[in-house]
């Protein structure tokens, strides 16, 4: 079983395809998905109405860095995955701590990113 199994997920992510497979990926481990919200907008909005216990998170959603919802996430101490495009290197010194995965990437290595985090 899955350590992930009834956990509610943030997805962050504004390609259509990538956020399906990670959708898929999650339900497979049981989790419950929240989303994929592709906007910071609707990922806020769904932060404040789904109360998620961790996240996956794009940094570039259409050009629009994703930098506020993660410091939401920080701020109520809520673990995360970055998975972009842009490696470490588009993040802000203060979530160079976060985990990130390089697009593309394995859907396990997803999960397993995010079973460590939430441990």
């Amino acid at each position: 079983m899955s350590g992930l199994n009834g956990r509610r997920i943030l997805v962050v992510e504004d390609e259509a395809l990538i956020a399906m497979l990670v959708e898929d990926a999650l339900l497979e481990a049981g989790a419950h998905v929240l989303g994929p919200a592709a906007t910071v907008e609707e990922a806020m909005a769904l932060f404040d109405s789904e109360h998620p216990e961790a996240a996956v998170l794009d940094i570039n959603l259409a050009g629009q860095a994703s930098i506020p919802v993660a410091d939401r996430l920080v701020a109520h101490a809520i673990p995360f995955v970055v998975a972009t495009g842009y490696g470490a290197a588009g993040l802000p010194e203060r979530h160079r701590n976060v985990p990130v995965l390089a697009k593309p990437y394995d859907p396990h290595d997803l999960i397993a990113a995010l079973e460590r985090v939430c441990r």
